[in-house]
């Protein structure tokens, strides 16, 4: 009895497998050309910033360089991001916001990469403005993103306007993770909302910023002033009364320290509004820079109580014997009750 004959095994086409050799060959090509073409790019841009008219090298990265046509990219100097003003202002920004957003847990560790999308800034206004907005919790798309950043800086805009403080930023700086642009916004809202902290004066960096014109990238230095002095941030340009104290007779004003720790400025507002502060509300013999804030903070809330305006002044002022501040709490005192028997 003969068997049958048995089905010839499929063989795989060997084309199919000489195709898939050279798919994967051309997809390493292509992928070492695209990565030569970014190190080229790169390269190119580090030349440019590296040009006798700009004596530091910056810290470019292939994104930075990958540039259309008179687009234009902006970046903060090396040498400036080691001054140690910056370093402090960043800190001093970065500690406020997680301050103020601990109970959301949030904890932001580095502006550009955590604020760029709009999420947190979104819950950073809301927590100081007290308010809601109207925007999608979570967004993932670039287009979301801009989106919500849109209707963040709208809310920002609309309670700094009125102050007449410069907008030196936008959705598209914000979202490129501009630091420059993220620092001016933020100094802007600490010191609208008259942030619990003290700003360094002055602090100026060095910009480098790449335009490409013609295939070829150039690069300029140019310096940006992120800070002035705490009174011009303030708003506060017109002179006063206190001025002209200050201008004759600064060296008899030292007797305002002694209100530095609150301690003075809590006792009076119980003797003037004839009641006793228990002592548990305070510190009676404050140690640190934080129990004297808390001190001028409660006091301050004492005299909101007692009718008085918000002070002009932070705490923070007043603790750092800021002699003009702690004045113009005291002359508030004395227009309210010098009446008084």
């Amino acid at each position: 009895m003969s068997s049958a004959p048995r089905s010839p095994t499929p063989r795989p086409r060997r084309m199919k497998k000489d195709e898939s050799f050279l798919g994967k060959l051309g997809g390493t090509l292509a992928r070492k050309r695209r990565a030569r073409e970014v190190s080229d790019l790169q390269e190119e841009g580090k030349n440019a910033i590296n040009s006798p008219m700009s004596p530091a090298l910056a810290d470019v990265h292939p994104e930075d360089t990958q540039l259309e046509e008179n687009e234009e990219r902006t970046m903060i100097d090396p040498t400036s991001k080691e001054d140690p003003k910056f370093k402090e202002l960043v800190k001093v920004l970065l500690d406020w916001i997680n301050d103020v957003l601990v109970e959301e847990r949030i904890i932001v560790k580095q502006l550009e990469e955590d604020l760029y999308d709009g999420q947190v800034l979104q819950k950073l206004l809301e927590k100081l403005a007290g308010c809601k907005l109207n925007v999608a919790e979570v967004t993932q798309s670039e287009i979301g993103q801009k989106q919500k950043l849109q209707t963040v800086l709208e809310a920002v805009h609309d309670l700094l306007r009125p102050r007449g403080w410069a907008l030196r930023w936008s959705v598209d700086s914000i979202h490129g993770k501009n630091l420059v642009a993220i620092l001016h916004l933020l100094v802007s809202l600490a010191m609208h909302f008259r942030a619990p902290i003290r700003l360094p004066e002055h602090v100026t960096v060095q910009v480098v910023v790449v335009r490409k014109r013609e295939g070829l990238l150039h690069s300029s230095h140019i310096s940006e002033e992120l800070t002035t002095t705490t009174e011009m941030m303030m708003g506060r340009f017109e002179r006063d009364a206190f001025d002209t104290l200050f201008d004759h007779a600064p060296d008899k004003l030292s007797v305002v320290k002694k209100f530095a720790d609150g301690v003075y400025l809590v006792l009076l507002m119980g003797l003037l509004e004839d009641y006793f502060v228990p002592l548990h509300n305070f510190y009676l013999t404050p140690e640190s820079f934080d129990q004297k804030v808390h001190n001028v903070s409660f006091a301050f809330e004492l005299m909101l109580d007692g009718g008085l305006k918000k002070p002009k002044a932070r705490p923070e002022d007043v603790v750092n014997l800021d002699l003009k501040s702690t004045l113009r709490v005291l002359y508030n005192l004395f227009t309210k009750y010098k009446n008084v028997e």
